[in-house]
C-alpha cells in the first residue's frame, strides 16, 4: 500500500503528563529537557547524575562514622553506585513528580535513600543473616523487679510459643531477622530475593497474628508488634 496512511494505522506517541500548574521555571526546564530527545536529553542527564553524585557522596560522608568497616575507596565507590542506581529511579518515575518541592529536591532524596541502602547492605556483606530464633536472650530484662520480670518472662514465653506455633515459616523467619535480630529490610530483601513491600505485609500479618493471640492470653503486646516502620 502506498501513499496515504489509512487513518486507523496512525501510530501516535503518548501525549506527555501535564505538568503541575504552579511549577516553577526550574523544574519545567529540568522536566523538558530530561523528556527531550537527542543531545538535550543527553546534557539534562549528565547534569543530573551529578547533582545525584553529589548527593550520594554527602550521604556516604555523613554516615562514616556509623560504618567504620567502610573505608578508602569504597565510600566513594559505593557513592558512584547510589548515583547510577538513583538516575535510573529517577528517570524511570518522571510522570511521578507532582511538584509539592522543586524537582532538583526530588530528586536528590532518591540519592540519599540509594546511598544508605548501599551503606546497610555492605555493611551485612559476607555476614550471615540468622534467620532462627536464637537471639531470645535479647529480650531479657535485667534490672528488673522480681514481678515484672516474672511477667517478662511469661509474655517472652507466650511470644516464643505462638512464634513457632501460629507463624508459617516463611512468617517466622521475617519476624525474628527484621523485629528480633535487626537486619536491616533492604538486606533481607537481597538475600530471600524479594522486594520490600513483600517484606513490610509479612511482617504486619505476623504482628497481627501474634497480637490477637496475646490478647487473647490476657497479656499486652510486647513492643516489638508495635507497628514502627
Amino acid at each position: 500500500m502506498s501513499g496515504a496512511t489509512l487513518v486507523g494505522e496512525v501510530s501516535t506517541a503518548p501525549p506527555k503528563p501535564a505538568l503541575p500548574p504552579d511549577l516553577d521555571q526550574e523544574s519545567r526546564e529540568w522536566l523538558h529537557d530530561l523528556r527531550a530527545g537527542g543531545g538535550v536529553r543527553e546534557a539534562a542527564v549528565a547534569r543530573l547524575h551529578a547533582l545525584l553524585l553529589k548527593g550520594a557522596r554527602f550521604e556516604v560522608s555523613r554516615r562514616r562514622t556509623t560504618h567504620p568497616h567502610v573505608r578508602g575507596d569504597d565510600y566513594d565507590d559505593l557513592a558512584q553506585q547510589a548515583a547510577d542506581d538513583a538516575l535510573v529511579s529517577v528517570l524511570r518515575r518522571l510522570d511521578d513528580f507532582r511538584g509539592a518541592s522543586r524537582f532538583t529536591t526530588w530528586a536528590y532524596k532518591f540519592a540519599l535513600l540509594e546511598a544508605a541502602v548501599k551503606l546497610r547492605k555492605r555493611a551485612w556483606q559476607g555476614r550471615e543473616i540468622p534467620l532462627e530464633d536464637d537471639a531470645w536472650s535479647s529480650l531479657s530484662a535485667e534490672g528488673m523487679e522480681p514481678a515484672a520480670l516474672a511477667e517478662q518472662g511469661e509474655l517472652v514465653a507466650t511470644l516464643k510459643e505462638a512464634i513457632d506455633s501460629i507463624l508459617t515459616e516463611h512468617q517466622r523467619r521475617v519476624l525474628v531477622a527484621l523485629a528480633i535480630d535487626g537486619v536491616p529490610i533492604d538486606v533481607l530483601a537481597d538475600r530471600l530475593d524479594t522486594t520490600r513491600g513483600a517484606l513490610y505485609k509479612t511482617l504486619h500479618d505476623a504482628r497481627r497474628k501474634l497480637r490477637a493471640h496475646l490478647e487473647a492470653s490476657g497479656l499486652a503486646p510486647d513492643a516489638m508488634l508495635e507497628e514502627t516502620d
